[in-house]
């Protein structure tokens, strides 16, 4: 066998070759990964009224669109205070603890100590700071816009208040009842 011949051969083999990969490229595999996808005008045969685009469920946000605050509720409900103590107990017991006094589990585990929220300074704080903490982080603390909706924020630093003025009332101050259960040993 000459060597033009071997190199024909050879030639020939890596068109064959070529060809094949262009083939086997060509062919369309629809699975999870790489569906086709519509456009917002395309017709789809799928749906009963043929139109590729649907309306966003009501209450989503696209992600592009800015985090717009939400104003300060003006009366603190008891609704509000629950909504507040969940989310607290979510997204910031694990540093400031249940009790806010800065000693939650991560900070046992070394990380930073958060202040305590009956520290001074943050007792004459507005409540406009603690949602502002939660919008833009401070210190060590990260930012929570992307987890925490604004009226939840809201809702958070109103619990974060009413846990500032449970731990800083006198016995005086308790109801008559809450005063006779301590007086017999119960929890207020």
């Amino acid at each position: 066998m000459s060597r033009i011949g071997s190199f024909q051969k050879r030639t020939a083999c890596l068109a064959l070759l070529m060809g094949l990969s262009a083939a086997v490229s060509a062919c369309k595999k629809e699975d999870m990964y790489t569906q086709r996808s519509l456009r917002q005008w395309d017709r789809d045969p799928a749906s009963p009224d043929g139109a590729a685009w649907r309306a966003p469920v009501a209450g989503t946000l696209a992600q592009e669109q800015p985090d717009t605050p939400a104003p300060q509720p003006r009366v603190i409900t008891t609704a509000l205070l629950a909504r507040g103590q969940s989310e607290f107990n979510i997204f910031c017991s694990p540093c400031h603890a249940a009790s806010g006094n800065g000693e939650g589990m991560i900070v046992q585990r070394g990380f930073p100590h958060p202040p305590a929220f009956t520290t001074p300074r943050l007792m004459r704080a507005r409540a406009q700071v603690v949602y502002d903490a939660i919008t833009n982080g401070h210190g060590a603390m990260y930012s929570y816009a992307a987890r925490v909706p604004p009226a939840d924020r809201w809702a958070i630093a109103s619990y974060v208040r009413a846990l500032q003025l449970s731990q800083a009332a006198s016995v005086a101050e308790l109801p008559r009842e809450d005063k006779q259960r301590l007086a017999q040993g119960g929890a207020p």
